[in-house]
Formats: structure tokens, sequence, C-alpha cells
């Protein structure tokens, strides 16, 4: 699963990348070095105007959506702490992400991933989770493979108050590979520029299409490193967190 990660580019750089269109300067997240579940975190995505025609072209944007999707069928906003990832092998079929998966696609860009390895210390001989930084070596973003879901708040009556919408997101995992398969068996899957076009394309909506652009990455591409626990806690953030430590 992926349950931490790194998140610190600018959203002017974002938006450079990701040759996005639509960015509102009023919305603003600061860099994370500790991302976690419930988290505002910045998402690609592509839609069209609410009242635009139907064949009206789709606008790439640059939008902070909560990171746990919520269906639109919930109760409560509250399952989408349950919803932080969504599984490659049956994402187009369970039934809180197969809708959102045929009509609303993003990309969430991170610089790079955290994962849990158990270990035994060696004074103790008690085991732990020692927690490793996972990224690509070249230092370049990665475009974690994303969904989105618009959930309406029953609370609040009027239905054109921004309030009433909540936009929230799940991260797509598949098999681990590379260093990140020496920790965990999972891993947060993460597309290739040559991808992100058809994977953002809301027109897109053949399942078949779609899932043959979800192939894990080659191996050869991560690196990881062992770092403080510290990244635990959601209350530590900073830089420092992504500082190399002693394997134990």
């Amino acid at each position: 699963m992926c349950g931490r990660y790194a998140s610190t580019r600018s959203p002017q750089d974002l938006a450079q990348m990701f040759q996005v269109t639509d960015w509102h300067p009023e919305e603003i997240l600061a860099p994370s070095w500790n991302v976690a579940p419930t988290d505002e975190v910045w998402a690609v995505l592509e839609r069209t105007a609410r009242d635009a025609d139907e064949d009206a072209p789709a606008r790439r944007r640059l939008r902070p959506l909560r990171w746990g999707l919520v269906p639109s069928w919930a109760k409560d906003a509250k399952i989408g702490a349950r919803l932080i990832n969504a599984r490659v092998e049956t994402v187009h079929e369970k039934p809180a992400f197969r809708k959102a998966f045929v009509r609303r696609r993003c990309l969430l860009p991170a610089d790079g991933f955290y994962e849990w390895e158990e270990v035994k210390d060696r004074k103790s001989g008690k085991v732990r989770k020692q927690p490793y930084y996972i990224h690509p070596e070249d230092g370049q973003v990665m475009a974690l493979a994303g969904l989105y879901e618009y959930w309406r708040d029953p609370e609040i009556k009027d239905a054109d108050d921004p309030a009433a919408w909540l936009m929230t997101c799940t991260i797509i995992t598949t098999e681990a590979t590379d260093a990140a398969g020496r920790i965990h068996p999972r891993m947060p899957l993460a597309l290739t520029p040559d991808h992100y076009d058809a994977w953002l394309d809301p027109r897109h909506r053949s399942t078949d299409d779609l899932r043959t652009l979800l192939t894990p990455p080659a191996d050869g591409h991560l690196d990881a490193r062992p770092v403080s626990p510290a990244v635990n806690s959601v209350q530590n953030n900073g830089p420092r967190l992504l500082d190399e430590v002693p394997a134990t």
C-alpha cells in the first residue's frame, strides 16, 4: 500500500511539468515531506466547465483534493480514510472505484513515497518497522496514477455552495518492483509521460485500453534508503525526514 509520500514542488513548477492550463493562484498547499491520508494533495486532472457544451474540450487543471476517496453514494465522508489506495488488479471492478476509473482519473505528483519493513532490533530482539524513503534515482517527479470523485454533503442544502461538494482521490497500487520490492510487496503505480494524455482524457472510457496504461514500471529506476521513524508521526514534517539513517 501507499500510506505516506512526499510532495514538495510548487504549483508553478507542477503546472509547467504537466502542461496545466488552469490553476488558481489562490489555491496554495504547503510543501510536505509527510503527506498523510485525509491531507489535501495536488492533483492533475482534465474536465470541462459545468456550463460548457457537451463537445467542449476538457482543460487540464491543477487542483487540491483530499486524499482518501469518498464515493458519490457514501453516506459519510469518513469512509475516505479507508480508501486511500485502489489495487490495480481490481480497480475497474470495485464499486467504490469503477465509476471513477471510467470517468475521473488523475495524476498525483510525488517526490517519493515511504514504505515500512519489519526488522528485528539487534539489541532488544524486538520486531519493529523500519521506514524507507523510495524515490526515482534521477530526482524526477513521480506521476502516481489516481482517481478522483465528487461527494455531495447532505448537511449543506444549497447545491451551489462550494462547501457542499468534497473532491477526494485515491492512489492506484501495484506489485512492487526494484528497490521497493525488497521492502514491501505493494507500491504506488507511476505513469510514464507518454501515458499522461490518454490517462487524463475523460473521453477515453475503454476499460481494457485504460488498463493497458497501468503497467508496473521497469526495474532499475528507484532508490530506497532507511530514514528516521520520525516519519511515523503525522505531526512531523520537513526535509530532515528524508535524511538517511543507519539501518539496524
